[in-house]
């Protein structure tokens, strides 16, 4: 406790004013100090009585004493003049006083005491409260008889409190005497206070004490000059005795000043730095770097030195690397092996890299130079080369070519000046020509059929003829002949059967390969007379006169000469036809899709945006039929030719699918604004949002359910050749039936472009799907449905974890590294066994080695049939494999029930945890699903992600030592 007393002994009314206390104190009234009379009230008269005395330095001092012993019933009062409290709440008073021992008083009578009262009256000078009394006060020791040679009198020192004080602004103190012989020697008022203090670089002001000798009041603080907060609040509590305890929160230097003296923040001097808030020091400057001021957070560069976007401020500066050497060129007809030597300086930096420029030449001269075509192929890439070779394939024949070879690394980006590059020209040889790239059906009869097809996309010269072959599908021998036009009739075949065709080109280099297989049928006999008789009809109708006898030589011609019967086409097998490859698109447009009068739509609500504009929800009501719900894209104001183009081709490869899996386009409004394309609507919206707001909520066999009418779409895409190459959760469509629908056809399109959608983007150029796609397809684009089958691995991953992001918050580049190093996504929590094996089939580096839709559709099937199959299982990749935490939450960094709830996905939750008394980790750790269905949490999805979050947790913490526990 904090205390002033007085010296033990005294000369008879005098005392020594010295405090040895080591707490702050604020006093409020002494009389040791005073020079004149103090005019304190007595009563009665006769009672206390006010004398002059001297202190150990001759200084007068004013005293109060009373021994009125030999006199009965003393009842004397000593009232003190006002004293100011200052706001204190609780006081002090430090009483000096002597008191003659009663037996050594002769004669006195019965009624002498050895003590006396103390009281206070509080007051704010207008009005008083009642007086209250404080303590009653007895003397440790007394003395007998006054010795007036000098010698010390036995002198008390008693402290006494009182509080709390809240009805006025200041009060009296009364003391009461009942029959003593004693003097009041000294009496000094105050109350304590917390000193200002400096704790943790945060300042704290002086504090009154509470009102209680048990208070503890809070102070605030703030940060010292140059410091900032750490944690907050920032509080000191200040207890009864005047002592600071508790200390909460903290602050620290911020950057570029370090601590001194452990409360000081001093600015770093020049030539060093400080980078980040804390209780480090100053560091000198890195290399290659330097500080002209002080309190630097960062050293600057030097000239021609840099730092790269990653690279951390104690990093050393490093600058670009000097230009590749020695590159050697090995053409083989239109494809070339660049090879060259690292430069000779890398700028002190491990990270180089080097980037391959192409150029296609008309002239020796440098400004003929144009760039290549995006066609050219580059393998592994033409960006971010760490090998020093490269085999750029798929070039025109007898062309010059300028390839410019930069060495590049973290820094380059930041330099004023270009990368330092090597340049190299080659001139190709001759070569056959690229394949040919499609072919279409014109007409067919029963006995033969015409076909047509575009020239290659790289002739490589002027083509002299084209060779096709062809054989019955259910034979071995095929056929040759040849043609000088992309176009030929092949006859003699056999009715109602199937020829598998191919066809190449040939140039003075030689016969380029055979195209793709592909599949046409004669008609059968019946098919064939079903033609005859609709020309017999077409053209009877349109004759007046004559009828009888212009039919009979009609029938005769037609039956003479069957191949005029050609121009009409063949249900045959149907194939995709790419809108891009027709001269005018717009062709396309009118040849697949339906224009529809915008009298008949009716737009109701926006229900999201597109890639070229708003997509509504809307009505169609076509004449004479039923009012629809439908989707409605439109092409936004201010479009380009081009944009609209790309636009409507959506719409014109939708145009040709039929297929109750496969999202059914409406029509085309092209003849008035806004274009539109108008689509059946899906109630449930992209598959993958569906699933995470209905997570858990479907029996497995429904899930399997939904995913084979995915694969149904997909394996009749695959047989109409249409490859989908953006297959994922949000390009499926769920309607109110739960139906799957696939849609989004519009990739195909955009593999080129730049895009900022993180989704599509790859760190070897190009819009691609990372995630979704196959490796092969990311890194030669090599797009096939054997692509697309192993994007339906991962929606199939998607649907299992109700929409869960693959890869979790894996970058693209190290989905890419993963796949590569043969990871593959774990099972989902409760997916079965059969189904994870599908999609480990799925995504078999040898796209040979998969399995197609057809065979697909083929094993749900049988799972469906057979729902015991459908037994959940855990995955088959070691059990703690490094990947696998990934989609967890990180409980290293989980301290709370908010942080872990939000780890989870399910804030939403919180007050009814808190509520429920689970507000730390260690009790959420007991939850048990029977607690779950109590507050609240009645989702089986949600009641299962949390339980197995809270066995992991557990699991955890047996793993950590005590000191490491959750």
């Amino acid at each position: 406790m904090c205390t002033c007393p007085f010296p033990a002994a005294l000369p008879l009314f005098t005392f020594l004013p010295v405090c040895l206390s080591l707490c702050l104190t604020e006093t409020v009234m002494d009389t040791r100090t005073a020079t004149a009379e103090l005019g304190w009230i007595s009563f009665p008269a006769n009672g206390w009585e006010e004398v002059s005395g001297y202190d150990e330095n001759l200084n007068t001092i004013r005293t109060y004493q009373v021994c009125n012993v030999f006199e009965p019933s003393q009842n004397n009062w000593l009232l003190t003049t006002y004293i100011d409290r200052r706001a204190a709440q609780r006081i002090y008073v430090e009483i000096r006083f002597t008191v003659r021992d009663c037996a050594s008083i002769p004669s006195v009578l019965g009624s002498c005491k050895e003590t006396f009262n103390l009281y206070y009256l509080e007051t704010d000078r207008t009005m008083s409260e009642g007086i209250k009394g404080v303590d009653t006060i007895a003397a440790d020791e007394s003395f007998s008889q006054v010795d007036f040679g000098g010698r010390l009198m036995k002198v008390n020192t008693e402290i006494r409190s009182f509080g709390p004080l809240s009805k006025g602004r200041g009060f009296h103190l009364a003391f009461q005497d009942l029959g003593a012989c004693m003097s009041l020697l000294a009496v000094r008022v105050f109350y304590k206070k917390c000193p200002s203090v400096v704790r943790n670089f945060a300042f704290f002001p002086e504090t009154l004490t509470g009102a209680e000798s048990t208070s503890l009041v809070i102070a605030r603080g703030s940060c010292i000059p140059n410091a900032e907060e750490v944690d907050v609040p920032i509080k000191l509590y200040c207890n009864g005795d005047g002592e600071w305890m508790v200390p909460i929160g903290s602050c620290s230097c911020k950057a570029g000043y370090e601590p001194d003296n452990g409360n000081v923040c001093r600015a770093c001097p020049q030539g060093t730095f400080k980078s980040s808030q804390g209780a480090g020091l100053c560091q000198q400057c890195p290399l290659y770097s330097l500080s002209t001021i002080e309190a630097a957070t960062l050293c600057g560069c030097r000239n021609g030195y840099y730092r790269g976007d990653m690279d951390r401020p104690e990093d050393m500066c490093t600058s670009v690397p000097s230009a590749p050497r020695n590159v050697v060129s090995v053409v083989n007809q239109t494809s070339v092996l660049l090879e060259w030597h690292p430069p000779r300086e890398t700028g002190h930096r491990d990270d180089l890299s080097y980037n391959v420029l192409c150029r296609r030449c008309h002239s020796s001269e440098r400004r003929a130079c144009q760039p290549c075509d995006d066609s050219v192929v580059f393998v592994p890439g033409k960006r971010a080369l760490k090998d020093t070779s490269v085999e750029i394939s798929k070039l025109r024949a007898h062309t010059s070519y300028t390839f410019e070879i930069q060495a590049v690394n973290g820094v380059t980006n930041k330099s004023p000046y270009p990368a330092q590059q090597l340049s190299i020209n080659i001139t190709t040889n001759q070569a056959a020509p690229s394949v040919v790239p499609i072919m279409h059906q014109v007409s067919s009869t029963s006995r033969s059929f015409s076909l047509s097809w575009p020239p290659p996309e790289q002739p490589n010269g002027i083509i002299l003829d084209y060779e096709m072959r062809y054989y019955d599908k259910m034979s071995w021998g095929s056929n040759l002949i040849q043609s000088e036009t992309p176009n030929v009739v092949l006859e003699g075949l056999r009715p109602g059967t199937g020829y598998v065709v191919q066809v190449r080109a040939r140039t003075v280099a030689g016969y380029g390969a055979y195209s793709k297989e592909m599949l046409f049928h004669t008609l059968t006999d019946d098919e064939y007379k079903s033609e005859l008789g609709q020309q017999l009809s077409l053209i009877a109708g349109s004759l007046v006169g004559g009828v009888c006898i212009v039919s009979l030589v009609a029938i005769a011609i037609i039956l003479t000469f069957p191949t005029l019967s050609e121009g009409h086409s063949s249900p045959g097998v149907k194939i995709y036809i790419d809108p891009f490859t027709y001269e005018d698109p717009n062709e396309a447009v009118r040849e697949f899709a339906k224009e529809i009068d915008p009298s008949c739509v009716k737009i109701e609500e926006v229900i999201g945006s597109g890639e070229f504009g708003e997509v509504y929800k809307g009505r169609l009501k076509p004449v004479g039929k039923k009012e629809i719900p439908v989707a409605i894209k439109t092409l936004k104001v201010g479009y380009s030719e081009r944009q609209r183009r790309d636009f409507l081709s959506e719409a014109s490869i939708m145009g040709q699918f039929d297929q109750p899996n496969i999202i059914r386009l409406e029509g085309v409004v092209t003849k008035s604004r806004p274009t539109m394309i108008i689509t059946e609507f899906m109630e449930n919206g992209a598959l993958d949002s569906f699933l995470r707001q209905n997570d858990g909520q479907f029996p497995v066999i429904q899930l399997v359910g939904m995913l084979r009418g995915i694969a149904s779409g997909m394996r009749y895409l695959a047989e109409m050749s249409y490859v989908h190459r953006d297959l994922a959760a949000r390009n499926i469509l769920v309607n109110s039936n739960l139906v799957c629908k696939v849609s989004d056809f519009g990739l195909s399109r955009y593999l080129e472009e730049d895009t900022s959608d993180p989704t599509y983007t790859s760190s070897l150029g190009g819009k691609i799907p990372v995630r979704w796609t196959a490796p092969e397809a990311i890194a030669y684009r090599k797009f096939t449905s054997a692509s697309d089958v192993w994007s339906y691995g991962i929606v199939t991953w998607e649907v299992m974890s109700y929409g869960e992001r693959p890869y979790w918050d894996m970058s693209n580049q190290d989905v890419i590294n993963a796949i590569e190093q043969d990871f593959r996504l774990p099972a989902p929590m409760d997916c079965p066994v059969v189904l994870h094996q599908l999609m480990l089939d799925c995504w078999q580096k040898d796209r040979n080695a998969r399995p197609k839709f057809p065979d697909i559709v083929s094993m749900l099937d049988k799972m469906i049939r057979n729902p015991a199959s459908l037994k959940a299982g855990t995955n088959n990749l070691p059990p703690h494999h490094p990947l696998l935490d990934r989609g967890a939450p990180d409980l290293s960094r989980v301290s709370s029930v908010e942080d872990w709830l939000a780890a989870l996905k399910m804030t939403q939750y919180r007050d009814s945890f808190l509520g429920s008394g689970f507000t730390s980790l260690p009790l959420v750790t007991q939850i048990t699903a029977e607690d779950l269905q109590r507050i609240g949490v009645s989702l089986a999805g949600h009641q299962k992600k949390i339980l197995t979050s809270v066995q992991s947790m557990r699991h955890q913490a047996d793993d950590q030592s005590p000191t490491e526990s959750v």
